[in-house]
């Protein structure tokens, strides 16, 4: 049953230890080591154990006692195959590795053109878009969370830590304000854990979101101030739809949030942010060269836009580091819109191919809303 917990758990690869230790090492590296997680194995996931298996933090010798190596951070729950976890629920990031707490759930349509469902019931992509697959959405539930600001220098080269960004409420059009550790978590991504520690999790919203109540599970109940900012917030942070694809073992997910209007030079101009992961599926390593994105607007016009890499960067995807994440934003001079295109895959080789990014759709329904609300108290 341990050996089973163990490869159900979040494996660290770290650079300063021989790799035949590295099954006793679970969840997050210390500040002082180097990060790396690798995925864990989800066909263990059925065995469904419950708790003797400690998350644990590998502390770097160079700064620490010597023979202190290992620093318990809490006991492994078993993951719900079923239902949602609740506000309070502490977590490891099963891709990324951090330490989070949900804030709240919500349901989204996921749209995942790898399963290919009967023609009937089925979204439609838009005109123009490569292929002519038809797509069912499926329930899905994902979280908004905080991410534990310990993890957050550990994961900036995989993850944008301050993705989740709102238009600014004055009269520049183009200003945008983020909330630094905020995140959105796939139901799948979820490794629950427990804790004894009261404020487990460092984050400047922690103790204004969330109160410690050890009568309750888990222990960490709503604030007003939480409820208070979720309801201000909701339209502006809930997502509706996620679009999923895979092409030759790389998986890109793509979730579109609407952001709101502003008026610019006597017309009317649409935001919205869309968060994007890449994940390698496969043992290839390979490398993410270039974008090309087709942009159709709802007044008729087609926008090709290309370039090196995203946000920047050039991301490798490998079996120790499989996969990136971040988040861009686009406008459009009307309420609605679609966006598709590929990426540029280059092989150790030399040789590239492309893959798809899934056909999504820009939809302004949250104009009758107030606009986003800030976090000052």
């Amino acid at each position: 049953m341990a050996a089973c917990a163990l490869r159900r758990g979040l494996w660290n690869t770290v650079s300063n230890y021989n790799k035949k230790h590295s099954h006793r090492i679970l969840s997050l590296v210390d500040s002082a080591s180097v990060f790396e997680v690798n995925r864990p194995l989800l066909s263990c996931r059925a065995c469904r154990v419950t708790g003797g298996v400690q998350p644990r933090r590998f502390m770097s010798s160079r700064n620490r006692p010597e023979g202190k190596i290992l620093e318990t951070v809490g006991v492994f729950e078993a993951v719900k195959q079923h239902g949602k976890y609740e506000t309070g629920q502490l977590f490891l990031h099963s891709v990324f590795g951090y330490r989070g707490i949900v804030l709240f759930p919500w349901h989204a349509r996921l749209y995942d053109r790898d399963i290919t469902p009967p023609v009937s019931d089925s979204k439609r992509e838009p005109p123009g878009a490569h292929g002519s697959k038809e797509v069912k959405g499926k329930t899905h539930t994902y979280y908004q969370v905080l991410i534990d600001t310990r993890d957050c220098p550990h994961i900036s080269q995989r993850s944008q830590t301050e993705a989740v960004t709102f238009l600014a409420n004055h009269d520049d059009s183009r200003a945008l304000y983020a909330i630094p550790g905020l995140d959105y978590v796939s139901h799948e991504d979820i490794l629950p854990y427990n804790s004894t520690e009261q404020v487990p999790i460092q984050h400047e919203l922690f103790e204004r979101f969330l109160m410690y109540n050890p009568t309750k599970s888990p222990p960490f109940t709503p604030r007003d101030t939480l409820k208070a900012w979720q309801e201000k917030n909701h339209p502006w942070l809930e997502l509706s739809d996620v679009h999923r694809e895979t092409t030759e073992n790389i998986r890109v997910t793509v979730i579109p949030f609407y952001m709101g209007m502003r008026e610019a030079q006597n017309s009317h101009v649409y935001w919205w942010r869309y968060c994007i992961r890449l994940e390698n599926m496969g043992s290839e390593v390979v490398q993410l060269r270039e974008r090309h994105w087709r942009i159709f607007s709802l007044s008729g016009t087609l926008e090709t836009v290309r370039g090196r890499g995203v946000v920047g960067r050039e991301p490798v995807l490998s079996k120790e580091q499989p996969a990136f994440q971040y988040s861009s934003h686009v406008s459009l001079q009307a309420p609605s819109g679609h966006m598709w295109g590929t990426f540029r895959i280059e092989r150790t080789d030399g040789s590239h191919f492309d893959v798809r990014i899934p056909p999504f759709s820009l939809e302004s329904n949250k104009d009758d809303k107030a606009p986003p609300a800030g976090y000052t108290f």
